[in-house]
């Protein structure tokens, strides 16, 4: 068990909830003509950030749905704020956090070398689910679910030495050996270019007016299986994370999770919005042992420098002498 769990305080940013992508599990996608469809506006997005600084948060988590501009009619949504690319837009708001004191972490789902290459210098990390090697029928028709093109999408991300968040979904139609071989192939991109900082093992949870809303989530059991397993085959440098408000996690830091992942003062979980965050005190309680509140980077890469300029003086300010948080009151 580890001598502390850590998390981080941030805010989440949906800028988009139109995705090319139709998987049987997700609540969060919209079709564009849907009364909720939405594309956040710069002034959206400044008072969240906005909020999130006010409150102590460190981390503004951005994500949205999987290129977006292959959907008929968003485009025209994005020119009418002034931008021509959804990349475009998403750095652009990543400079606003930087100025506004927090250091974005961006979850935009498949890129190529050159978007992540634009975004690089604006992030302090970057994240892609890998979810699993195996072929399910949850991503039946999903071009961005398939294994190799997430896997291109991780590895370049290492090429360019960005600390990279991944992980995979458990209960979602893969059998175990799928997520054996999940583990095996980010531990691979690991040992190959070291840039995972950690591997986040996520229980499925049905949702409501979801084509998986009546599939059985998986168990206790299950999760503790898939953590030890996952702690037993990753490098001792990567921190799994569980999700403390999709299952009580102090069981599974028993089996060897040590990250509770970002913990939201000011916004819900856009992806999970029927399961609202715990507050700090009450994280604590969950789990056994003391919490230390982290950045989105990790220590080790502070330690080596995998930032850019433009988010240096911002890191320095945040972290304290070990890389972690600094104290906030």
């Amino acid at each position: 068990m580890p001598r502390f769990v850590t998390f981080s305080r941030n805010v989440f940013i949906p800028l988009t909830n139109i995705c090319r992508n139709n998987c049987a599990y997700c609540g969060f996608r919209c079709d564009i003509r849907h009364p909720e469809a939405k594309l956040l506006s710069p002034p959206e997005v400044k008072d969240i950030l906005t909020r999130g600084a006010r409150a102590g948060c460190s981390e503004a988590l951005f994500t949205f749905g999987e290129k977006p501009e292959e959907v008929r009619g968003f485009r025209e949504w994005l020119l009418r704020l002034g931008y021509d690319s959804i990349i475009d837009y998403l750095a652009e708001m990543c400079r606003l956090s930087i100025r506004i004191g927090l250091l974005p972490h961006s979850n935009p789902g498949l890129l190529e070398g050159s978007e992540l290459e634009k975004l690089k210098p604006y992030n302090a990390s970057m994240g892609l689910m890998l979810e699993t090697v195996g072929i399910i029928k949850a991503h039946e028709s999903c071009m961005g679910k398939v294994p190799t093109v997430r896997i291109k999408t991780i590895e370049t991300a290492g090429k360019l030495r960005i600390p990279f968040t991944t992980g995979i979904l458990v209960g979602i139609g893969e059998t175990r050996e799928d997520r054996v071989n999940s583990i095996q192939k980010i531990r691979e991109l690991h040992e190959r270019f070291g840039h995972i900082q950690e591997v986040i093992i996520q229980n499925f949870v049905p949702k409501a007016r979801t084509r998986m809303a009546l599939h059985q989530a998986p168990g206790l059991e299950e999760m503790k299986s898939t953590v030890s397993m996952a702690r037993e085959m990753l490098p001792s440098d990567v921190a799994i994370q569980v999700s403390p408000n999709l299952i009580s996690p102090g069981e599974l830091v028993r089996c060897g999770a040590s990250d509770l992942g970002g913990i939201s003062p000011e916004t819900i979980d856009y992806i999970n919005p029927e399961s609202p965050w715990p507050g700090i005190s009450e994280l604590q309680a969950m789990v056994d042992i003391p919490l230390r509140e982290r950045l989105p980077i990790y220590p080790q890469y502070i330690k080596k420098k995998w930032y850019s300029k433009e988010i240096s003086p911002l890191i320095m300010e945040l972290s304290d002498a070990e890389g972690f948080r600094k104290t906030y009151k």
